[in-house]
């Protein structure tokens, strides 16, 4: 027997949120390996300065646990990790948590029909294996020539090097995404000269934040369909964005109206307005909201360098243009391993291939529902290929992802089976189907390069649809598109065929 039912790799809304639904469900036996000391994924590690969320609070959370009590529109990173401490301490989570076990390798034994999970601490296997490490869980810094002569301070955004003072520093930002717009206008007015190396232009829009009010946290608190009408009232805002997204991207021309009226407010300089202003397609790269962001790039401690990077030295960026920018300390605000997934590289099927290797051999990533792969029995992955969003919350996918496991689990269960598998025509069906929605989005016709997209161009990240659609095709589990197997013994004593097609 294994010494867990289910394994789930990482603590985050996916690991948590997993737990959750596989308890409430009976299925108990379930082990959370964390590689640090604390709970809660990307709302643990993003900790710099003026770390917040892009989606507003109340659908940011999840749909078994509203919080009544957030003290903003868009929460802070404090608060969203308080709120996942609680939840899952609420809901004894928290006791099935193994932290420090940093996962190293998975494989599938098909003798046993399970997975050998080694950590940086123990082994253990288990019956079926989540992966809830998440998309945005391995900072990536890019490798620029000379970075290992630097002799100055270098820390990523997600590693925030809270002991080191930037007071009176020679700071450089190399990236201009979510996390940067968010830090620079924080740390600007304490450093001496802040340099902000930008590769290509965003869309920003206002960020409309408020305070909630004492009455709203007390409506939401005592009459929680008050909260319930609220979420339902954004989720709804939200969707609409997908309509310029997916289905016609001409008439987000209206957006970029207002992001462009925004930019135009907020800086005067002519040549400062023109490198501020994005030449591709609004939604082709992720939208960023901010109010302080392009006043900050206007204060006389800050400049724009929009040339590339051609090599860091002891004491600078040197960039295409021949100058040499003098710093003493190196941010990099360049994002996480999307379409990479490092993890992927520790997870091997029964033939000894990882799962990395498997979706490289492949035109690109491909999951079943974004969440079973052909070649890996047992395994399911949250936020997988193209189940990620540009204009919602995150939460609301992970949500429907994990009804669809649970579902996978209890159908298992209920069969006595140990094994189950996508099958190879099931895969391929649903990745044309996800390929053809995408061919007109925004994120493949928009014009610009980003971390949506694979090193072949192809956008194997994000949902290319309205979210409840997806929901609604994974409302259920389907077993028709599975095999499954059984070496167990019925309770009667009478042996389950070694192989079946699902019904």
């Amino acid at each position: 027997m294994p010494d867990a039912t289910v394994a789930i790799i990482g603590s985050g809304f996916g690991g948590i949120g997993m737990a959750v639904s596989l308890m409430r469900a009976g299925i108990t036996d379930v082990v959370l390996l964390e590689r640090a000391a604390d709970l809660g994924g990307t709302w643990r590690d993003n900790s710099y300065p003026g770390a917040a969320c892009d989606v507003p609070s109340h659908l940011y959370s999840f749909s078994f646990a509203p919080n009544p009590d957030w003290s903003r529109s868009f929460s802070p990173q404090p608060e969203i990790w308080k709120y996942l401490r609680r939840v899952a301490a609420e809901e004894r989570v928290t006791g099935k948590v193994r932290f420090g076990e940093e996962v190293t390798s998975a494989r599938w034994d098909p003798a046993a029909r399970l997975w050998r999970v080694e950590t940086t601490r123990s082994t253990l296997t288990a019956r079926f294996l989540v992966s809830a490490a998440g998309p945005l869980s391995d900072p990536m810094i890019p490798d620029l020539p000379g970075l290992d002569t630097f002799a100055g301070t270098v820390f990523h955004s997600a590693t925030w090097d809270h002991d080191y003072d930037l007071t009176g520093r020679n700071v450089a930002v190399i990236g201009t995404g979510a996390s940067a717009i968010q830090f620079v206008p924080r740390i600007q007015p304490l450093v001496g000269q802040l340099t902000v190396f930008q590769r290509t232009p965003a869309w920003i829009m206002p960020r409309h934040d408020r305070q909630i009010s004492r009455l709203e946290r007390w409506l939401f608190r005592h009459l929680p369909p008050t909260q319930q009408i609220a979420r339902a009232a954004i989720y709804c805002g939200r969707e609409a964005y997908a309509l310029g997204f997916v289905k016609n991207p001409a008439i987000l021309h209206t957006a970029e109206a207002m992001a462009l009226r925004h930019l135009q407010r907020q800086v005067a300089d002519p040549d400062l307005l023109a490198r501020l202003t994005p030449s591709y397609r609004m939604g082709c790269k992720r939208i960023l909201l901010s109010n302080d962001y392009y006043p900050t790039l206007t204060q006389p401690n800050v400049s724009l360098v929009t040339e590339g990077i051609k090599e860091i030295r002891e004491k600078s960026v040197l960039t295409s243009d021949g100058i040499a920018h003098h710093v003493d300390t190196l941010i990099f605000g360049t994002g996480f391993h999307v379409t990479d997934f490092p993890l992927a590289r520790r997870i091997f099927g029964p033939d000894g291939v990882s799962l990395a290797s498997r979706w490289s051999a492949t035109p690109a990533q491909t999951a079943f529902r974004g969440t079973t792969t052909v070649g890996f029995p047992n395994l399911f992955v949250l936020t997988g290929p193209n189940t990620g969003l540009g204009h919602t919350s995150q939460v609301f996918m992970i949500e429907a992802q994990i009804r669809y496991v649970r579902g996978a689990l209890i159908h298992a269960r209920r069969l006595e089976a140990d094994r189950i598998e996508v099958r190879p025509e099931a895969q391929a069906a649903y990745d044309r189907m996800v390929q053809r929605k995408m061919r007109k989005t925004v994120w493949v016709t928009g014009g610009c390069k980003s971390w949506y997209l694979d090193a072949e161009g192809r956008n194997v990240t994000l949902w290319p649809d309205f979210t409840w659609i997806y929901a609604w095709q994974a409302r259920r589990f389907d077993p028709s598109n599975y095999d499954l197997a059984t070496s167990l013994t019925s309770g009667t004593g009478a042996e389950y065929p070694a192989t079946s097609r699902a019904r």
